[in-house]
């Protein structure tokens, strides 16, 4: 079997089940609980989150646990929206996003905000002129992601927190990191409110973060108690949390070693797919080598896909959140074409690849190919 859609999930490190599990089993309390055995989770917890913090430079009170990015994302855009709206009810975003944001930005457009999109270039980032144009005196955020999940776009965050410092203090800058926390370099300090979840980097579903910086005020979506935050209620769980932080810590730690490694896979899959002439690779050369998005000319995506894994190989046509038979939003956003848009594979790549498999993957799909 050969798995290459690790952008959609990963698979649990070892270290991360071990923690898990003890944490499960040495902490049985409620950590908000004020007799001596919350006391002692409490403790734990905070010893995790000071972790984390420190991993991603952040204070210890800038984070809220959630249940994944699609939560936290959620109450990134609507509970800062809600709070912020009486200095407007504009919003801009990209056709990039993930449907936890896109959609989110479609509700609050249903009760009155206004959503503009920015055009995207050819090599997937945002065009920083057009967004000048876009930014107004009552845009309270740009939401977008720092590596999109289906082509590896990165974005500008730096030259993006310029514009707004520079005359628009009421707008707050929201980036969508699942894809990005473990894997690159994120500006930590140019954002004001950032999202990611667990289970992108070997950690486990079901746990996810919003980084909300203290000067950032939010209305929650969820209500029933202080739980860590004020802004998110719910019994915080010490397992999630600390099996969280220790795949946050592997992937730090490793970061850049894993980056380069991945790096050459994604030059060896270029090179041998520039040998078919219907194959378009999406992805730019400057983006997140972790996903490298192509499309097929004149031959359907999904029959690729399923000729491939009656071979065991397994590959994306889209982020596994999108809508089956729908053209793919990034690559129609810089490539204008739907017929591209409607026929794109997604190779998720990562530091368990071999090139062993992406030699394998190669010949397999050059055979597929021919098949049609």
């Amino acid at each position: 079997m050969l798995y290459l859609d690790y952008a959609a999930n990963t698979p649990v490190d070892p270290k991360v089940l071990e923690s898990f599990t003890k944490l499960s089993t040495e902490y049985i309390a409620n950590p908000n609980a004020a007799h001596t055995l919350g006391k002692a989770a409490k403790d734990k917890l905070d010893d995790y989150t000071a972790e984390i913090a420190s991993l991603l430079e952040v204070k210890p009170s800038e984070i809220i646990y959630t249940s994944g990015a699609t939560e936290s994302n959620n109450l990134a855009i609507i509970g800062a929206c809600h709070y912020y709206k009486r200095y407007g009810k504009h919003i801009i975003t990209t056709y990039l996003e993930h449907s936890s944001v896109s959609s989110t930005a479609t509700s609050l457009h249903n009760e009155g905000y206004e959503i503009e999109f920015v055009d995207i270039l050819p090599n997937g980032e945002i065009d920083l002129e057009h967004l000048k144009s876009l930014l107004r005196s009552d845009t309270i955020m740009i939401a977008l992601s720092e590596v999109d999940s289906e082509l590896g776009a990165r974005q500008p965050i730096s030259k993006i927190r310029e514009l707004l410092d520079s005359k628009y203090p009421h707008c707050l800058l929201h980036v969508d990191a699942t894809q990005a926390i473990g894997k690159v370099k994120v500006p930590m300090e140019h954002v004001d409110l950032l999202t990611f979840s667990a289970h992108k980097f070997y950690g486990l579903n079901g746990c996810g973060v919003l980084i909300k910086k203290d000067k950032v005020m939010l209305e929650p979506i969820i209500h029933g108690g202080t739980s860590t935050t004020a802004f998110r209620s719910g019994t915080p769980t010490l397992a999630l949390i600390g099996s969280l932080g220790e795949a946050l810590k592997l992937a730090e730690t490793t970061r850049e070693a894993r980056y380069e490694y991945v790096s050459r896979l994604n030059d060896h899959l270029r090179k041998g797919l520039g040998a078919y002439k219907n194959v378009i690779i999406n992805s730019p050369l400057e983006g997140s080598p972790y996903i490298l998005n192509l499309s097929i000319i004149g031959i359907k995506a999904r029959e690729v896909q399923e000729r491939l894994a009656e071979r065991e190989i397994y590959v994306a046509t889209k982020s596994a959140c999108c809508t089956l038979n729908s053209p793919s939003r990034p690559v129609y956003a810089i490539t204008k074409d739907r017929k591209m848009a409607l026929s794109t594979l997604r190779i998720s790549l990562s530091h368990l690849t071999t090139e062993e498999e992406v030699k394998a993957f190669l010949v397999q799909i050059g055979q597929v190919l021919a098949s049609f």
